[in-house]
């Protein structure tokens, strides 16, 4: 009787370690789970790659200061940070022509428009786009 008892709470005991184990697993393959996971392994990743991009960079710096002082190039970085550029030629056009003029628009008048010119048989075109010409092929 005893021996009947014992198997049947082992049987029982392991028929709900079982069930729970196989339910843990369910719940963790649901899709959510699986979005939830990635999405947490993606976002690590990112910070290992981060941290991994700041390790290259001091490495670079410190490398760079290192060939700098072996090359005799190192100057006082205070002096090269508050340089002065020198003035370029002051612009004679106003602002706004000068933008039209950088953009290949010289000669236009303020419409946009084209101005009329001839064509090869002697007449006078004003086409509305650059690429029209009204020309004869």
């Amino acid at each position: 009787m005893i021996r009947r008892a014992f198997w049947f709470t082992t049987g029982a005991a392991a028929g709900v370690w079982a069930t729970t184990k196989v339910q843990r697993k369910i719940r963790s393959l649901a899709p959510d789970a699986l979005a939830l996971r990635a999405a947490d392994k993606a976002v690590e990743g990112g910070h290992r790659l981060r941290e991994f991009a700041l390790d290259v960079r001091a490495g670079m710096a410190q490398r760079e200061g290192e060939l700098k002082d072996a090359l005799g190039l190192s100057a006082p970085e205070e002096a090269d940070r508050y340089r002065e550029l020198p003035a370029g030629p002051a612009s004679p056009l106003p602002r706004q022509q000068e933008r039209t003029v950088l953009r290949g628009q010289a000669g236009r008048p303020p419409g946009g428009a084209l101005p009329a010119r001839p064509d090869h048989q002697g007449h006078q075109s004003t086409p509305n786009h650059p690429n029209d010409r009204n020309e004869d092929h």
